[in-house]
């Protein structure tokens, strides 16, 4: 299917995990061209798709596909829809060297919307030290030189205090230049 428009991220939260809410990107696909989005791919199988689409309000995009998702599989998944120039913009106002580092290093956990500061309020950043972050544009950059699975303040970020009542899911420094790179208008 051909679409005219923008071309988008969908970041899919929590699926192909540990045998849970198994999505298999071929049939993420045919949902994604169902909803009639052109030139569907996904990356990796863990939950990226890029979509061309003649919509252009990404919060209803992925609405509309979480309801698709739980139509054709019958479990609900969070889902964020980004933009190219969104995604270009978070690569481009990365607080920290990420050419200097390695992927598994540096993180983005995209929000659906801005988190204000009181969200942040009770972390004591000097307590996780030399891990680091830095909140952007409905994203958080995440310094973890261990790596996400041994990130204390990982999981201090993920915390009800931190992410309740917003969508939120992360991705590693080379997932997110990749989603730039394949959806830069």
């Amino acid at each position: 299917m051909t679409t005219t428009g923008k071309t988008y991220a969908a970041l899919l939260r929590g699926i192909n995990v540990g045998g849970h809410k198994k999505v298999p990107m071929a049939e993420l696909r045919t949902v994604l061209e169902g909803l009639g989005h052109g030139d569907v791919r996904t990356y990796l199988q863990s939950g990226n798709a890029v979509f061309d689409s003649a919509r252009q309000h990404p919060a209803g995009l992925a609405r509309e596909l979480e309801a698709a998702i739980e139509a054709h599989f019958g479990f609900r998944v969070p889902c964020l829809v980004l933009g190219g120039a969104h995604l270009a913009a978070v690569v481009a106002a990365c607080p920290f060297p990420a050419a200097e580092l390695e992927g598994k290093q540096l993180h983005a956990t995209f929000f659906s919307a801005q988190p204000g500061p009181e969200r942040f309020a009770a972390l004591d950043a000097a307590a996780y030290l030399p891990e680091e972050y830095r909140v952007g544009d409905r994203v958080v950059y995440l310094y973890a030189p261990d790596g996400l699975g041994r990130s204390r303040l990982g999981e201090a970020l993920a915390r009800p205090a931190v992410v309740k009542g917003l969508d939120v899911t992360t991705r590693n420094w080379n997932t997110v230049v990749k989603l730039a790179g394949l959806t830069r208008d």
